[in-house]
């Protein structure tokens, strides 16, 4: 699969049995042919603020990447301070301020309280750009929903930082 042009698809929910149920249902769509993701996650944020990394399946609905490491990168790309804040390495901290910083330039409105607000809960993925209508339209449940192009760099560089570290991002999220 080509990293040159990705998108990341966000939907966002007040229910987190409707986040499980699209997630359910873009596994499905990928296992049917329809479309194909790269990775994606379901975060869930409670009523203080905490925010639990949450998987439904053995693995990511990514091909074969490992489960912490692909949902590191997925993370990483939504809202780097959240992989920031368990993850280690200067590698890893200066590919998350560069993603940051590109933010912010770009003025992208995604942060954190936009898409996953306390008590609520986010599918997140990356898909190749051809697929975003299709993954967007898998979220169905959703309150709310965006596509945003991201810099393949930026995902080849933070997969690749993460890759040095992914024994410590496993523990770190899974704890």
């Amino acid at each position: 699969m080509s990293t040159k042009n990705l998108a990341l698809v966000v939907g966002s929910y007040d229910d987190t049995e409707a986040a499980s149920h699209d997630y359910k249902a873009l596994r499905n769509g990928q296992d049917s042919g329809g479309y194909e993701v790269i990775g994606a996650v379901v975060l869930v944020r409670d009523k203080n603020g905490k925010v639990e990394v949450k998987e439904h399946g053995d693995k990511s609905v990514g091909h074969g990447a490992a489960w912490g490491a692909g949902a590191g990168v997925v993370v990483g790309l939504f809202a780097p301070p959240l992989l920031a804040a368990t993850a280690v390495g200067a590698g890893i901290g200066a590919i998350l301020g560069k993603i940051k910083k590109g933010r912010e330039e770009k003025k992208l409105s995604d942060d954190l309280d936009d898409y996953l607000a306390p008590g609520t809960s986010a599918v997140v993925a990356v898909v190749d750009d051809k697929w975003a209508d299709r993954v967007e339209k898998a979220l169905d449940r959703a309150d709310k929903r965006i596509t945003q192009a991201i810099d393949a760099d930026d995902y080849e560089k933070l997969q690749q930082a993460i890759a040095k570290s992914a024994d410590d991002i496993v523990e770190q999220i899974n704890s």
